[in-house]
Formats: structure tokens, sequence, C-alpha cells
């Protein structure tokens, strides 16, 4: 009974050790995570692939660095200068996520403060280079679309080889000085009505063709009919129509030669 407490201190605390050797060795990684491993004789391994989300045990000396790889949103304003050197503002959203693959790389070259180092400064420079080859206008308006994928465009080739996945920029809002805002805004109305005004000359244009061709379709047909009637025919027509009114059953007289032209002549009355 005396050497009891002798061997139970020593297993205390050798179970105390190993529970706090496991709790170091077990690492959690959130949903939407993978971790790169840090071990503390090599560091970071860039060919290892990254640990993925759940429970996993690592050496308690090692070290896990944890990364959020779903997509995610990154607000950026920025102040670039039109092609006639006006401060123009933007306002955009930034889609990107780490590619997953290549996280210890991204690690050992550029940190887990890889936003700040590689894709702003990216962003802003790509924007800086394409918005300087538009007019201010063309900002407002008409090349807003094409503005926002160029930006895309020449971002993606920058931060693609240095392990960042660009999914889109979204161009929110493009600010102009609100004296340049207010001519532009002019010019587009008055635009807008010169077109309107043109749509109308246009539209009685072909309104007042279509009457001359149906007037002169007219003219041409009676032309043409006024020529095809000779006496003999309006006679023979004159005949048909005596007929057809001799067959009514209402009662009549019908005197035959007694019109100028020698067609009959009706009398009569219901």
């Amino acid at each position: 009974m005396e050497k009891l407490p002798k061997i139970a201190l020593p297993a205390v605390f050798v179970l105390i050790v190993l529970v706090i050797l496991i709790s170091k060795s077990a690492i959690t990684i959130d949903s939407g995570h993978a971790g790169v491993l840090y071990t503390l004789g090599s560091g970071v391994d860039p060919e290892r692939p990254p640990l993925d989300e759940g429970l996993t045990f690592v050496a308690p000396w090692n070290s896990v660095i944890e990364y959020e790889v779903r997509q995610q949103e990154e607000p950026e304003t920025m102040s670039v200068l039109s092609s006639n050197g006006l401060d123009i503002k933007l306002d955009a959203s930034v889609l990107y996520q780490p590619i997953y693959s290549d996280l210890g790389r991204l690690h050992k070259e550029k940190g887990k403060d890889y936003l700040i180092r590689v894709l702003k400064p990216a962003v802003r420079s790509a924007a800086r280079s394409v918005v300087g080859r538009y007019t201010p206008e063309q900002l407002y308006s008409s090349k807003r679309d094409a503005i926002q994928q160029e930006i895309f465009e020449e971002t993606k080739a920058i931060v693609e080889k240095q392990y960042i996945q660009l999914n889109s920029i979204l161009i929110r809002d493009v600010t102009l000085p609100p004296t340049i805002k207010e001519a532009i805004e002019r010019k587009l109305k008055q635009e807008q009505e010169s077109l309107e005004y043109e749509f109308r000359l246009v539209t009685a244009k072909k309104e007042a063709e279509k009457v001359t061709i149906e007037a002169q379709g007219k003219a041409d047909a009676n032309k043409i009919l006024s020529a095809s009637l000779t006496d003999k025919i309006l006679r023979d027509k004159g005949i048909d129509a005596t007929l057809k009114l001799s067959q009514s059953p209402n009662s009549k007289v019908v005197i035959v030669g007694g019109g100028e032209a020698g067609l009959p002549l009706i009398l009569g009355n219901d």
C-alpha cells in the first residue's frame, strides 16, 4: 500500500504528458479551408499536398498554417486617370481564391498576406493601364463592360503565375467629376433627342411614300380600266344589268330601246 503512491504519480504524469501531446497533435481544419504543414526540421515543403478539412494528426513539434480555399470577395476602391488626364474613381469587387494544389508554394513564396502583396497591386496596376486608354464618356456609358473584362484579363495574367485563381472583377460604380458627369449627361440627352427626331422624319417619309404609291396604283388601275371600256362593252353590261332587274319580283315596265344609247328603260314601282 505504501508503494502505490510512488507508482501512481509517474503514471499520472505520463498520462498528462500523453494528453498534452495528443491535444497538440490533433488539428481540426475548418470547412472550406486547407492546411500547409510546417515541420520543425525543414519548414514548408512546396511539393507536399495540402491537408484537407477535418481532423488530422501531426507531430506536436510541427504546426499547420490554415488557408481559406473557397472563393472570397475583396472590395476595392481605386483612383485612376482617364485618357485625357481626368481623375476617375472606380468601385470594384475582386473574386478570387488560392490555387489549392499550389498552396504550399503560395505560403513559401508569398505568405498569408498574399492579398496585400500580390492581388491588390495587380488589380490597381491593370485598372490604371486599362482606364488610361478610354475617355470619361466611354467609362460612363458604352465601354464599361469592355473595361471590366480588360481589367480582369490583365490582372489574371499577373496573378495566375503567383498561385492565385482570379474568378472575376466586377465594376460596381464609376464616379466622374461632377462637371464632367453633367456635361456627358447633357450630351447623351441631346443625342437621344436627335435620334428621336430623325426617327420621326424617317417614319413620316415612309408614310408619304406609302400614300404616293397607293395613289399611283389607283391612278394606273383607273387608266387601264378606262382604256378597256368600249361602247360595245358598256352596252353589254347595261343589258346584263337590265335583265337582272327584270327578274326582280317588284312590278315594272321595260321599254326596249328607250335610252340614249339604245339600252332598255325600266319603269315600275314596288
